[in-house]
């Protein structure tokens, strides 16, 4: 049986994960691909760093040139994160013609198109399965599953810090800081959560998702991108009562002869529609194809054995690749719409929920509906809870369709009215 021997840089969360998932399942791994999986060398920060899986001492290195230099290794794990060293690693491994398995998205996004030039001149492969959505196979789906489809529409839930909070938030009465305080315990979020709740980590996925259906690179800064911060459980319940959930939604639409729309916001989304009952740390990608119809992917995005899963995943392509010497079998990334267009965030149109904090007095309602007029949108509905007193009282608006141009300008000038505090805005997703 053939050997490939792997070398692995990062021994951290996933790096151990990979590490004792194949301790677990190598040996299955190995019957089902008729190739020894062998794990050569780890390079890590520090040797004596405490770490939840045990890693053998004699297989340690502080040195991943060690690895990528090494003739004996044949397939390069880069688990490290970050954007610079591993940037370097994830080169020089491809420069050596070594095949690199990575689960890093900020890299991806950043750097993918420079990975990709760098795979396809030295003919080693790059596989980024777990770069999105940890356990949904939906690198894997997209470049190679729905190759006969137009990809016409895709919604996701990508990122399982902030479904976290937000499900915190809606079924527990939870606020803001309190969820994130409550993910941090349990170690979903970061001691700075600001990736992850500032939309930027699922921004990252979204835009390689969208890069993939579409055969264009689409870079993190035209990827509209705005987290949940202000979301409030005002909102929730105001969402509720009016039939929707609350999500933190990455979109990528494409209509014929027009450019593609790919954002990350938080969205209002009807209770009957199957994303709005993802809770928890779960992701969730829902797609339509033109051949296929419509699809649903569900599963845990993140965590160490979601993502040493996906990893397990790309190490066994690229073990199969090189047991049959062929590494361009499936290529990493292929633009096949070279001169694709990110439409502009303002031509975009939807419809929204507005919430304000008005004086209470006569009059108001009115001034807001004529601000709103003024730029074209109409009201659908107005909720204002029962039994509020004093002088500022709560009221959530629900707005029929308009470019995000005109709504931009419409909540400019209410932020002006002397009777209206900071107004919120939540865009709808009525699919």
């Amino acid at each position: 049986m053939q050997t490939v021997n792997i070398g692995i840089i990062g021994g951290g969360t996933v790096g151990g994960g990979v590490v004792r998932a194949l301790r677990r399942n190598g040996a299955l791994m190995a019957s089902r691909l008729d190739v020894r999986l062998r794990v050569a060398r780890i390079a890590v920060r520090s040797r004596r760093k405490k770490r939840a899986v045990k890693l053998p001492a004699d297989l340690l290195t502080t040195d991943w040139r060690e690895i990528v230099e090494d003739p004996k290794i044949d397939l390069v794990v880069e688990l490290m994160g970050g954007t610079t060293t591993a940037k370097e690693v994830v080169l020089a491994a491809l420069r050596a013609g070594k095949p690199v398995v990575t689960a890093n998205k900020a890299l991806l996004a950043f750097h993918g198109e420079k990975l990709f030039a760098a795979s396809e001149k030295s003919g080693a492969n790059l596989y980024y399965e777990a770069s999105v959505a940890g356990g949904i196979p939906i690198i894997k789906l997209l470049r190679e599953g729905l190759i006969g489809n137009h990809v016409t529409e895709l919604y996701g839930i990508l990122n399982g810090t902030c479904n976290f909070i937000l499900t915190q938030m809606q079924e527990n009465g939870m606020g803001f800081d309190e969820a994130v305080a409550e993910a941090q315990a349990q170690g979903f979020a970061e001691a700075d959560p600001s990736m992850d709740v500032d939309g930027h980590d699922a921004a990252h996925k979204v835009g390689i998702l969208a890069s993939l259906a579409h055969g264009f690179w689409v870079k993190p800064k035209r990827v509209f991108t705005e987290g949940i911060r202000h979301v409030t459980p005002q909102d929730l319940e105001f969402a509720d009562q009016l039939g929707y959930r609350i999500k933190l939604l990455g979109t990528v639409k494409a209509a014929k002869d027009a450019p593609v729309q790919v954002t990350m916001y938080p969205a209002l989304v009807p209770k009957s529609h199957v994303l709005a009952s993802v809770g928890g740390v779960y992701n969730a990608i829902y797609l339509k194809g033109d051949v296929l119809g419509d699809t649903l992917y569900y599963g845990q995005g993140a965590g160490q054995d979601a993502t040493a899963s996906a990893v397990l995943g790309d190490i066994a392509d690229a073990a199969l690749d090189l047991k049959h010497d062929s590494p361009e079998r499936v290529r990493a990334f292929t633009p096949h719409e070279a001169n694709g267009e990110i439409g502009a965030i303002d031509d975009v149109v939807n419809s929204y929920y507005l919430r304000l904090n008005v004086l209470d007095r006569p009059g108001v309602l009115n001034q807001v509906a004529s601000t709103l007029a003024k730029a074209r949108i109409s009201i659908a509905s107005v909720l204002q809870p029962e039994g509020q007193e004093g002088k500022n009282v709560l009221l959530a608006l629900m707005l029929h369709a308009a470019p995000e141009a005109s709504m931009a300008k419409a909540l400019k000038a209410i932020g002006k009215l002397a009777a209206v505090k900071k107004p919120t805005m939540i865009r709808v997703e009525n699919f």
